[in-house]
């Protein structure tokens, strides 16, 4: 079976560490460390890696704007030149973008899925990977989100990210920790 490594969003206006970041979240760097880990293990084993980069339409966006360095792919995990990179306008990294046929193209059948944020583009491309019939694996250490707001009440960034990893392994995806996953796949 032929597993491909999806890396969704982790962009510089993401990481708390990028002088001008516009929507730094919890635990980005740490996060694209894990990410950087599962990269390695793909590219010795020569395994298709997919980089998804998000970019909204107009300057005025409030971060991800077209043409600045806040949107760019964080060197931490830089493509390489043979490397696929999507650029979507949407949440879900498979609306309006070729990347099922490209994934289709490799011959993946399996995803190992990684990037921010958790409950948005985590989410929708879970969900909709698992729809389009690829088995997917979730690194949950290799993923970040923020703390959000409902009702007056904060919800830490831990609580979101952790109620959207439950709610996927329920029935979308293996979700599992960066290293139990590298020796699922190396054994």
């Amino acid at each position: 079976m032929t597993t491909g490594l999806l890396i969704i969003d982790f962009q510089n206006d993401y990481y708390s560490s990028f002088d001008g970041a516009k929507m730094p979240l919890s635990g980005t760097e740490l996060a694209s460390q894990n990410a950087a880990k599962l990269m390695e293990v793909f590219r010795a084993a020569n395994n298709p890696i997919f980089h998804v980069r998000h970019e909204f339409a107009t300057q005025d966006a409030p971060f991800f704007a077209p043409d600045t360095t806040g949107s760019e792919i964080h060197h931490s995990v830089a493509p390489t030149s043979n490397e696929v990179v999507v650029v979507k306008n949407q949440i879900n990294s498979f609306r309006d973008t070729n990347l099922a046929e490209l994934l289709e193209a490799k011959g993946v059948q399996r995803l190992v899925i990684v990037g921010a944020m958790s409950h948005m583009c985590i989410d929708a491309g879970v969900r909709a990977a698992t729809d389009l019939g690829f088995e997917c694996l979730l690194a949950h250490d290799a993923c970040a989100t923020l703390d959000l707001e409902f009702n007056g009440k904060v919800v830490t960034a831990e609580q979101v990210h952790n109620a959207f990893m439950a709610a996927l392994s329920f029935g979308y995806c293996n979700v599992d920790s960066t290293d139990n996953l590298i020796n699922l796949l190396t054994a």
